[in-house]
């Protein structure tokens, strides 16, 4: 019996962990091969692809990005190749199952919640033609009725073989993303989590974590992430972790972790700041919500002090970077105090932040008491929230346009200088410097069309010159410490001042006289070549080193050396001002 367990991944970088954990149960009894598109990929040639394999029966693992994609695939599936046993299973099919039944007859059997054993026992069932009845953990239809059969009991994790050894896997192990999981289950109850059904948390054996993080490292893997729903609920074991990947990492290896703050002991990031290299590990922080009503609705007990301390903790040891969520759209949570939300976590100032939206998955508790919340919501995956009682769908926009420009310029990191002074200094709040310029943006039309780098130093600039910004002088030489650290090559000019090619020469002798150039081995000829002048209303010396803000009128000098990876910034200052 030949059998394919396929899914469509949001990227090629990414992988199926559910489709290695199927293969490793169900072999070697019964031989299984993973698939992996894009939902990028044409619904056809997948189906194509899957059809010259010839397979009794293929499984499909649905998500909210996928199932729309996956739907079609099947449905094309079902006419070339009928009498293929189409199985599905993952979060998005598993609750409702009997309405996925009933919409979509192409589909055979929907396997419910952990799969392993269920689809193992499933497969046993069809080659020896053995009824599907006893098989708990299945929903499925039998002469024309839907038949739901209990809930399968959740497995002793380490009867399940390791997912990571297949050795059509190995040579692209460098080149993707590898997931895994120390732990299922989540002790925390988040109304809008599926991991709130689940009653509590098993852990792998830690000694065969440790055994298969080695192979991964050892075979090439790079960026590896723990899916645990809380890698820090037990301390020893991740600390242990922590301890092991410190010590046995390779070259290029980065770790990421989901990390409930609140409770992540302080001891545990002293270990951290204290001995691991920086860069090693990524934190994602589930923040959500800081309105403390609206956590106690959703059943998400929250405390923001320790949440804080952690972040501070986590920023001030330049070991970790940090990516912290928020979602817009839970109950309670209006305009106004999602803005404080915002305002509240961009204080952290995380490297990223994550403005997402409320999605109402199947199964979860928001969405059984939409109703009483007057949520109006997508139908179809990903079920994202267009309303509820205390926020419009004209709020909604305008947090999207928020995190439009937050995606922009905040968490590309390009504008490390400029946004910080920006939010701090010129705007009421951070939220409304975002909110106006998203708005601004959207007003212009540039959401229609593409940009390049340089666009975005230009749009930022025109947006502030039009609010007649009294600081522009200074924004201006924070945009170009910004612009020349992240661009490689000597640009074009990012907006238009007065001043002649004749002046511009006149600056060039001027510089020659009192700056040391010889220092770098340049003739005066070489100036044009390799070194940008600025005129700046403040020392970029004494910023670059104290992040200090001294008006001192002078010349910005970015000194791009043939030696040097990165830019050399410099000062001279001058009672001459060029304009």
């Amino acid at each position: 019996m030949k059998t394919i367990v396929a899914t469509l991944n949001a990227k090629y970088i990414h992988t199926s962990l559910a489709l290695r954990y199927l293969k490793a149960y169900a072999e070697p009894e019964f031989p299984v091969e993973i698939k992996e598109f894009t939902i990028k990929d044409d619904p056809l040639d997948i189906a194509s692809k899957l059809y010259m394999k010839k397979p009794d029966v293929i499984g499909f693992s649905c998500y909210i990005w996928n199932i729309r994609e996956t739907i079609s695939v099947i449905s094309i599936l079902k006419k070339i190749s009928p009498d293929t046993i189409i199985v599905v299973g993952g979060p998005e099919v598993t609750y409702d199952s009997e309405e996925w039944i009933d919409r979509l007859p192409e589909v055979d059997v929907i396997v419910r919640g952990e799969g392993e054993q269920t689809f193992k026992s499933l497969l046993y069932a069809i080659k020896h033609q053995d009824p599907f009845d006893m098989i708990p953990g299945i929903t499925y239809a039998k002469n024309g009725e839907v038949q739901v059969n209990p809930p399968a009991p959740k497995l002793e994790l380490d009867r399940i073989p390791s997912p990571y050894r297949f050795k059509e896997d190995k040579p692209d192990l460098p080149k993707r993303i590898t997931y895994v999981e120390t732990s299922r289950g989540c002790p925390f109850r988040c109304q809008f989590c599926l991991s709130s059904i689940e009653f509590g948390v098993r852990y792998f054996n830690i000694d065969r974590m440790k055994d298969d993080l080695s192979y991964l490292m050892e075979n090439g893997a790079k960026t590896i992430k723990f899916i645990d729903r809380t890698f820090n609920l037990d301390k020893t074991y991740a600390l242990e972790i922590f301890d092991f990947l410190i010590h046995h990492h390779r070259p290029g290896n980065v770790f990421q972790f989901e990390i409930t703050a609140d409770i992540m002991k302080p001891e545990v990031m002293d270990f951290i700041n204290r001995n691991a290299p920086e860069g090693l590990f990524r934190f994602e922080i589930g923040v959500q919500s800081t309105n403390d009503q609206t956590n106690r609705l959703i059943k998400r007990w929250q405390d923001f002090g320790k949440l804080s301390r952690t972040v501070n903790m986590i920023r001030e040891g330049g070991k970790v970077v940090q990516h912290l969520d928020l979602i817009a759209g839970l109950p309670e949570e209006d305009y106004d105090s999602f803005k404080k939300t915002f305002n509240d976590v961009f204080e952290l100032k995380p490297e990223e932040l994550q403005l997402g939206f409320l999605k109402m998955l199947r199964g979860t508790g928001l969405r059984i008491q939409a109703e009483q919340w007057g949520y109006q919501y997508m139908d179809e995956a990903p079920y994202e929230v267009l309303s509820n009682h205390v926020l419009s769908f004209d709020d909604v926009t305008k947090i999207k346009q928020v995190e439009d420009i937050l995606e922009k310029y905040w968490n590309k990191q390009f504008f490390n200088h400029t946004v910080p002074y920006i939010t701090d200094h010129v705007f009421p709040t951070p939220f409304d410097f975002f909110q106006e310029f998203g708005i601004y943006w959207h007003k212009k039309g540039w959401n229609k069309i593409g940009h390049q780098f340089t666009d975005l130093f230009r749009r930022l600039h025109q947006f502030l010159k039009e609010k007649s910004v009294s600081s522009l002088d200074i924004i201006e030489g924070l945009m170009y410490i910004d612009f020349y650290r992240n661009f490689k090559q000597k640009p074009h000019k990012l907006w238009n001042h007065s001043i002649t090619l004749d002046e511009k020469q006149t600056i060039y002798d001027k510089l020659w006289e009192i700056y040391p150039f010889a220092s770098y081995g340049f003739q005066k000829r070489d100036m044009r070549k390799h070194v940008l002048v600025h005129h700046t209303t403040f020392d970029v010396q004494t910023y670059l080193g104290k992040g200090e803000i001294i008006t001192k009128p002078g010349w910005m000098l970015v000194i791009y050396h043939p030696k040097k990876d990165e830019p050399i910034f410099d000062f001279v200052c001058s009672s001459d001002e060029v304009r």
